[in-house]
């Protein structure tokens, strides 16, 4: 018990002693699994994260306005308001990197799909389209297109390498999701599966909570767990060994999203940019979304909860918001930036708070489901190292093409499978009709394995009228 003696010393140093409470009562299996929970458990790291966590708590109602400045012009691309041509040489541009497999994706993949009422890694979730392809297929297809793309313009075949960040809860129902399909086409060993951390739940005075007496509860540690996962996990060395020198970042929730966009990385590869993101134009002033801007003279997301409402009606001379680039989860970082982050600036990153009602094991031993928080759960975000950056861009794209979130059941009416498939149908008209056709209906999917932006269309559809359900698929591709 000589390990046990060591544990039982470490937790009293640091205020932790009360998680061997039950000790006494414990199977031998128990106690082993208390003890591995534990031992994950970097003691004064976790003190330090609640002191630090707590403090960030009392500064969080504080409004910015007065330190905010809109994105740089020179700095902020807009998709809509840019020459074709301009455009044309940033996607080609990205096309060289992803022929020469230099560009890979990082998709944050950690999340249920609990708030849709499905029971599994919400990358599985399929919206209702005709061809009943998840999120994890759809997105899977647009690599497998973007890469058929990159060998026909560049004349070699890259690979673009899929970095699919999971959860303890997600990580072996997405393995095997993957395995029973093939691997939707793409090469095994091009895609990447590692786990993101978790960070223990608290009570409100710093007290680590029991979910059972032999085990700790946890949470996983956001979206900006990314960081320490890609140290921790060895992905940046395989990023390096396999010559990755840029990562188009994105969460797996957004249906319309153009996985491993060309034009993006075309445009920071040209702009030398170490770290970008993807905005759209926020559809008024009381939306619900974090806006890019200049805190200070550093790039950072302020989520509409921290400046004035006066501050969020600003408009330019043109009509348009002041702050309106909204944030959608949608980022470009070259290898090189996301390992210095990893080996100096990690430890650095805000720890968010939030209040929740969490489930523990009270003094009498008995597991409570609280009606009410009484504990707090940490997290990290993704966007909390644009301040880190030195060189930052922010690319603005039509929302109606690359942004449509999928968050809540149908009941709630928005963000919802029911409105990301409206959007899907509605954006696979709109490219074949600029191809050419008609269509008489809405109900339109174009195969990500035929089309993956609207490209390759017009000899297809071009003088034609198709009648609703539409469902265009690729040669040799089943219906």
């Amino acid at each position: 018990m000589a390990n046990f003696e060591a544990v039982k010393e470490g937790l009293a140093k640091n205020g932790q002693e009360h998680l061997l409470k039950y000790w006494d009562e414990l199977s031998e299996d128990q106690r082993a699994l208390l003890l591995e929970d534990i031992g994950e458990l970097n003691l004064e790291e976790v003190k330090e994260f609640f002191e630090r966590a707590t403090s960030s708590m009392a500064e969080s109602g504080e409004k910015l306005d007065d330190k905010m400045e809109p994105v740089c012009e020179d700095k902020f691309l807009s998709i809509s308001g840019s020459n074709p041509d301009q455009l044309t040489k940033y996607y080609e541009e990205g096309l060289r990197q992803i022929a020469g497999s230099k560009v890979g994706v990082l998709l944050m993949a950690g999340g249920q799909g609990t708030r849709l009422g499905f029971a599994h890694p919400k990358g599985m979730y399929n919206v209702g389209l005709p061809s009943n392809k998840s999120l994890f297929h759809v997105q899977a297809q647009r690599i497998l297109k973007l890469q058929r793309l990159a060998a026909e313009f560049a004349g070699q075949s890259g690979r673009i390498t899929w970095y699919i960040m999971t959860s303890e809860a997600t990580m072996v129902p997405t393995k095997k999701y993957f395995e029973q399909n093939n691997y939707f086409g793409l090469e095994e060993e091009n895609i990447v599966m590692f786990e993101q951390g978790s960070l223990p739940c608290y009570d409100f005075n710093g007290k680590i909570l029991l979910d059972e007496k032999h085990r700790i509860s946890k949470a996983p540690d956001g979206n900006g767990g990314l960081y320490r996962a890609l140290r921790d996990r060895c992905i940046l060395d395989d990023l390096e060994r396999r010559g990755v020198l840029y990562l188009h970042a994105h969460s797996v929730d957004n249906i319309l999203i153009k996985v491993a966009d060309p034009i993006f990385i075309g445009y920071c590869v040209e702009q030398s940019a170490d770290c970008a993101a993807k905005v759209v134009e926020k559809s008024h002033p009381n939306e619900a979304v974090g806006v890019v801007c200049q805190v200070d003279g550093k790039y950072q997301v302020v989520e509409y909860s921290e400046i004035t409402q006066k501050t969020a009606e600003l408009r330019k001379p043109d009509g348009r918001l002041t702050f309106n680039a909204g944030n959608i989860c949608n980022h470009f970082f070259t290898t090189s930036f996301l390992r210095k982050i990893g080996s100096t600036f990690e430890k650095e990153l805000k720890l968010h708070v939030a209040k929740k009602k969490i489930p523990f094991v009270d003094e009498s031993g008995t597991r409570c489901t609280p009606d009410k928080p009484n504990g707090i759960k940490i997290e990290k975000f993704v966007f909390d190292v644009f301040q880190f950056a030195q060189h930052f861009v922010t690319v603005e794209v039509p929302r109606d093409e690359e942004f449509s979130a999928l968050k809540n059941a149908d009941s709630a009416g928005k963000d919802c499978a029911s409105t990301a498939r409206a959007d899907i149908y509605r954006l696979h008209k709109k490219y074949v009709e600029a191809a050419g056709g008609s269509v008489d209906g809405v109900e339109v999917e174009i195969s990500p394995l035929l089309s993956y932006g609207g490209e390759g269309l017009g000899s297809i559809v071009k003088g034609k009228t198709f009648a609703c359900p539409v469902y265009l698929t690729a040669d040799g591709e089943s219906k």
